[in-house]
């Protein structure tokens, strides 16, 4: 993904022109922003980076957008917006920008500059169908296993990014208002997405062993009416711990004890350290009352924010024809192609080694500068490192002190709809200069200090 000259990525770029566009829509109650067409061709970025952007900004609850008619700034009081900003943290940090690797990138460009020169579909609703069934033909092979765990492309669901999907998926499944039991901590791209669709979520905190308390599992599988389960097909973010095979039999018995829908959430499979395993919990399950979420993202980056979904439920296809997701069809085609040649899992091998050796160098900073204040183990994948405080931390205060640097931190409680892990932290450092990480963790760990009473500094 390209920089700025200031060393942002092109989305943030975008991000931040956009946040201008809304403070001044506030001021002259015009509440109407550009398209994405326009404003790509305005800023000479392309369509995914500005739909990356208006995510972010939608995720956040600042823009909404209405189908066939654009975004528009979300109504609110000035003083409410004010307040907004003046936040240490604001939410857009929850969202922590996924690293690329740079040859893939290059490859997407080259190959979308390649189909765009191609002259087979001129007419564009021609080339938007062709699009669209290539990727969701690449994606339905990636994911069949055999002949009772296949995918056709009538199976894969396409849309612009994690939000919009899932609101139209559960609308599409009727489960608006249901009850829903999802594995804590939790991606808050989800938490978000469940509560925007008006669902209740009950939370299944982890054990002594950070693993998924199967105890409490069952109990509220037993006592409240569930209707969706959210579950992790492998890699289990913010903490970074893999959920092994045994793990995954236990909760694929309790589940066929429970008639509810599982949402496998496989956004961030991609993401681990060492390939992944071939068993994912939907393994386990009959194919019909599985949900399987993944997103283009983890493995291409912000270039391609795209999420899906692979359902059998013929009402959830005729859902997403009436929503309508307008993805831009070259990059589709390009994606496909990428997966088709296998670019794509040539790229994340190395680039998996790289995330690992950042993580263990974070891991090793960490523990010399944090080690008597902090608990935590080196994570399995992942671009961030859970960690847990011998106390909670003052945020505000340390959001002032970090500000700038380059370690990000998100408070754990925000991984959480029901206010746990108030002692957790998860630590974000996307690589660089040694010396400026070394610098931000003993900023962290004198606001830490600050905290501790004299009695027992002493």
């Amino acid at each position: 993904m390209s920089r700025s000259a200031r060393g942002e990525f092109a989305y943030q770029t975008v991000y931040r022109y956009l946040e201008r566009l809304i403070g001044e829509a506030d001021r002259d109650g015009e509440g109407r922003l550009p398209s994405l067409r326009d404003l790509a061709r305005r800023l000479r970025v392309s369509l995914a980076t500005v739909q990356s952007a208006y995510s972010l900004l939608e995720h956040e609850g600042r823009v909404r957008s209405v189908p066939k008619s654009g975004y528009f700034v979300r109504a609110c009081l000035k003083d409410e917006a004010q307040a907004a900003n003046s936040r240490p943290q604001p939410l857009s940090a929850l969202h922590v920008p996924l690293s690329c690797s740079a040859a893939l990138e290059r490859a997407l460009l080259l190959q979308e500059r390649r189909l765009s020169r191609q002259s087979a579909c001129e007419e564009s609703g021609l080339r938007r169908a062709v699009g669209g069934a290539q990727l969701r033909n690449a994606l339905a092979a990636r994911y069949t296993r055999s002949s009772r765990l296949c995918w056709s492309a009538e199976d894969v669901h396409l849309a612009t990014d994690v939000q919009a999907l899932l609101q139209t998926l559960l609308c599409a499944l009727h489960l608006r208002g249901a009850t829903a039991l999802v594995a804590s901590p939790c991606c808050w791209r989800l938490l978000r997405g469940l509560q925007l669709a008006g669902l209740r979520v009950l939370e299944v905190p982890l054990d002594a062993e950070c693993g998924l308390d199967l105890e409490v599992f069952s109990r509220l599988l037993a006592r409240e009416p569930v209707r969706l389960v959210v579950m992790p097909a492998y890699l289990s973010l913010p903490t970074g711990r893999l959920v092994t095979e045994l793990e995954q039999r236990k909760i694929a018995a309790l589940l066929a004890e429970h008639p509810a829908w599982l949402l496998e959430n496989d956004l961030d499979s991609e993401l681990c350290f060492a390939a992944p395993a071939n068993r994912r919990l939907r393994d386990w399950l009959e194919p019909k009352g599985v949900l399987v979420l993944g997103s283009l993202e983890a493995a291409v980056g912000a270039e391609a924010p795209y999420a899906f979904v692979l359902c059998r439920h013929a009402g959830v296809a005729e859902k997403f024809a009436q929503r309508g997701f307008l993805l831009p069809p070259l990059r589709q085609q390009a994606l496909a192609q990428l997966y088709v040649k296998g670019e794509v899992d040539c790229h994340l091998a190395p680039l998996r080694r790289e995330r690992e050796a950042r993580m263990q160098l974070l891991c090793q900073q960490v523990q010399l500068h944090l080690g008597e204040r902090v608990v935590f183990c080196m994570p399995q994948g992942g671009q961030a490192l859970w960690v847990r405080l011998h106390q909670p931390l003052a945020s505000n205060r340390a959001f002032e002190v970090l500000a700038g640097s380059d370690l990000l931190i998100v408070p754990g409680d925000r991984f959480s709809l029901q206010g746990r892990f108030h002692q957790c932290l998860l630590l974000v450092w996307e690589g660089g200069n040694e010396q400026n990480l070394q610098h931000a963790l003993r900023l962290l760990d004198h606001v830490l200090q600050e905290q501790v009473p004299p009695e027992d500094q002493g």
